[in-house]
């Protein structure tokens, strides 16, 4: 039994997303949060000093989100563009689909689990819909099989790169 984390599959415009935020963090937010710090220490007491806890709360939360961001990199395996199938859906992929259930067309961005944004249309590879469809061809009726033991039924009518 191996205690390696599993990679996340991650686009490379995540990847740069997260390298940019983990350099903001660093670079800028760090000595920010530290100058606010100081500024409330010079203020004197500390027990009753309101600038200096919520300094001390967004200097916690920076550096939470700097493991966190470290942890998504360390474990992210980038989907190579030069290995990208425009033939079949996987990560890194805008897919438009056919809602047979509902008559109408939908989009999805098939996107590493710590990318998803359902918002914003971007889907896990990981989630119901996003698994039932990797590896699916333009053509394919896929059934995908919901957690609450529904099925949905769509089918492919385009698969292209993510932009």
């Amino acid at each position: 039994m191996s205690n390696e984390t599993p990679k996340t599959m991650i686009t490379y415009a995540g990847l740069k997303k997260y390298e940019d935020e983990l350099h903001e963090l660093k670079a800028v937010k760090r000595q920010e949060v530290a100058q606010k710090i100081k500024v409330a220490r010079e203020q004197g007491d500390l027990s009753e000093n309101a600038d200096y806890d919520a300094a001390k709360e967004e200097q916690t939360e920076i550096e939470k989100r700097i493991l966190e961001l470290e942890n998504i990199l360390r474990n992210a395996e980038v989907v190579v563009d030069e290995e990208f199938d425009h033939g079949k859906i996987n990560v890194g992929c805008e897919v438009k689909l056919y809602d047979l259930e509902f008559d109408e067309e939908v989009t999805y961005f098939i996107v590493g689990s710590s990318e998803a944004n359902s918002l914003a249309g971007k889907i896990s590879n990981e989630s119901p819909v996003g698994a039932g469809l990797m590896g699916h061809h333009v053509g394919d009726i896929v059934d995908i099989k919901l957690p609450d033991g529904g099925v949905i039924q769509y089918k492919v009518l385009e698969i292209k790169k993510a932009e």
